[in-house]
């Protein structure tokens, strides 16, 4: 088999080049037309909303920021689970979607005036 192949390239030169030169322009206008992402992500699609209040014990910003946002993020369409953390003036919380779920859509779900910086 091996053999037949190598007899038929060597008679058959012309077209062996002809063909290798068509694989080699089809393969650079392809790479160069077809978007290529560097650093895939292959992270769960997820939001994370920061709100700031200075000065603030856990127990306030659980009570007053976190437990509502996280109340009110999850009946956004297409989340899986919604997680909150609370600390010393900061609250954190995250949203995850599914996959199926366009990452620009989850980012624009977030109920962003209702995190703006408390003073």
């Amino acid at each position: 088999m091996i053999g037949s192949l190598l007899r038929f390239c060597i008679r058959e030169r012309l077209l062996v080049l002809v063909a290798m030169l068509v694989a080699v322009v089809s393969g650079w206008t392809s790479m160069r037309s077809v978007p290529l992402d560097a650093i895939p992500n292959v992270g769960e699609n997820q939001v994370i909303v920061l709100a700031e209040w200075s000065g603030r014990s856990p127990r306030d910003m659980e009570d007053q920021v976190t437990y509502p946002l996280s109340a009110l993020l999850q009946a956004v369409p297409g989340a899986r689970s919604v997680r909150g953390r609370s600390m010393f003036g900061f609250s954190f919380v995250q949203v995850t979607f599914d996959d199926a779920v366009d990452f620009y859509w989850a980012r624009s779900r977030y109920a962003g005036p209702v995190c703006t910086r408390a003073t």
